[in-house]
């Protein structure tokens, strides 16, 4: 596989199997849980650091496909990794895809996560499902990445256009006249 970062078509067999793949979590416990959950799916974890401190040093030497970084940590948080990582310069790796995981997800979290340049962020305990999930998601993900005021990763938005929204009673019943008034003048022979 020549990286997670390049978008794949939705037919597209996905082998993880040589993807170079980095796990952060300051508990052993949970750090030990995400890469069997990995291994499961054909991923060896080359990487496993207990502490952000242990992955810079690591990112900084040598190429990752797929970051996997849980969200709280002592000192260096996960948010703040990736903050540095988008902002390093190193490439590739500032544009290696990333999940975080976290125990507890609140909305402010979220936004975090989104606004550090994270790919997705994901609960803990997760099942095995929902992680392979997420990684054949930012193995498909298109999004360019942006550089807009301080913030540098995937472009925030999921959509190229807004999502078709629920029209309104009003507009319901203008498109209902205006279908009346057609069947009218089409009976009466007019055009519309």
């Amino acid at each position: 596989m020549s990286g997670l970062g390049e978008a794949l078509r939705d037919s597209a067999v996905i082998n993880l199997t040589g993807a170079v793949t980095m796990v952060v979590d300051d508990s052993t416990f949970a750090l030990d849980l995400t890469i069997q959950a990995l291994m499961g799916f054909g991923i060896r974890t080359r990487h496993a650091c207990t502490s952000a401190t242990e992955a810079m040093e690591i990112l900084k030497d040598q190429h990752i496909d797929l970051l996997v970084v849980d969200c709280e940590m002592p000192g260096i948080d996960g948010f703040e990794l990736v903050r540095w990582l988008r902002r390093s310069g190193v490439e590739p790796n500032a544009f290696v895809p990333v999940i975080m995981t976290a125990a507890h997800i609140r909305r402010p979290r979220v936004t975090e996560a989104r606004d550090c340049g994270a790919s997705f962020i994901i609960t803990k305990p997760f099942s095995p499902a929902a992680l392979l999930e997420r990684i054949v998601w930012v193995a498909r993900d298109g999004r360019p990445f942006l550089e807009v005021g301080d913030y540098f990763g995937p472009d925030r938005r999921f959509r190229s256009t807004p999502a078709p929204r629920e029209e309104r009673r009003a507009d319901l019943i203008r498109k209902r006249e205006f279908e009346a008034a057609k069947a009218a003048a089409a009976a009466g022979g007019e055009a519309v």
